[in-house]
């Protein structure tokens, strides 16, 4: 690792967590499978590092999940992607002006929906940027969060350290096991039922009389080791 990875990683950091982002971490994508990657070799090319930045859910929101996703949740989801948007764009602005390319992933689009494909896949980033590791619930799971956060991209050239990926952390912690009202979460992370999780979103978004397909009650189940502050309200598995 040179200086000048080293500096530009800092710097990039910085400008991150200031702008918003909870989390931070760089990833070395080459060799990212075409499962986690659906762009082009050309659209790719030369862009092998990546900056994956996360955004703490609101826990209070979350807390309030009981059966399915509510409208406040739902309003909420739909504005933090809008803010990884814009803050996956200030670092693209930085990284530009300083000679470098940028590409950003957009937060939340999908190619195909019932297949979870996408044009890069932000969790496994994350994962091999060291942020959090793929959980039961097939959902990107920090040590801070658990799986309470939101997750976006942006593919660069320019010289970074890369962080270490994280090994899988869920250990004895079944909590979104019992709480999936399709029973899609097994032991095993690569047993999920991806399928039913699909089905079983779709009727909780139309009972919800919402427009995205979300559910949160296994993101609420997965809290991670952080507490909110002064409200006596525990959020520790």
């Amino acid at each position: 690792m040179s200086g000048e990875e080293k500096d530009h990683y800092e710097q990039l950091k910085t400008i991150a967590l200031q702008n918003g982002a909870s989390l931070f971490g760089v990833a070395d994508i080459t060799g990212l499978p075409e499962r986690q990657c659906s762009l082009s070799s050309m659209t790719r090319q030369g862009l092998d590092r990546a900056v994956s930045l996360a955004f703490h859910l609101s826990d209070r929101i979350l807390e309030d999940i009981v059966d399915g996703p509510t409208k406040l949740y739902f309003f909420h989801y739909q504005r933090v992607n809008i803010l990884l948007d814009e803050l996956a764009l200030r670092v693209t602005n930085y990284i530009q002006d300083r000679g470098w390319e940028a590409l950003p992933i957009p937060a939340s689009q999908l190619i195909d929906w019932e297949k979870q494909w996408a044009h890069i896949s932000h969790k496994h980033v994350a994962q091999r940027a060291g942020i959090g590791w793929i959980g039961r619930n097939n959902l990107l799971v920090s040590r801070e969060f658990g799986s309470r956060q939101r997750l976006i991209t942006v593919l660069t050239n320019m010289p970074l350290k890369v962080d270490s990926p994280s090994a899988f952390g869920c250990g004895e912690c079944y909590a979104c096991l019992s709480s999936c009202p399709a029973k899609s979460i097994q032991e095993k992370p690569e047993d999920f039922d991806h399928e039913g999780c699909y089905h079983q979103i779709k009727a909780l978004v139309k009972a919800a009389g919402i427009s995205q397909n979300i559910c949160g009650i296994c993101v609420k189940a997965c809290r991670g080791k952080k507490t909110v502050a002064g409200s006596g309200l525990q959020v520790s598995n």
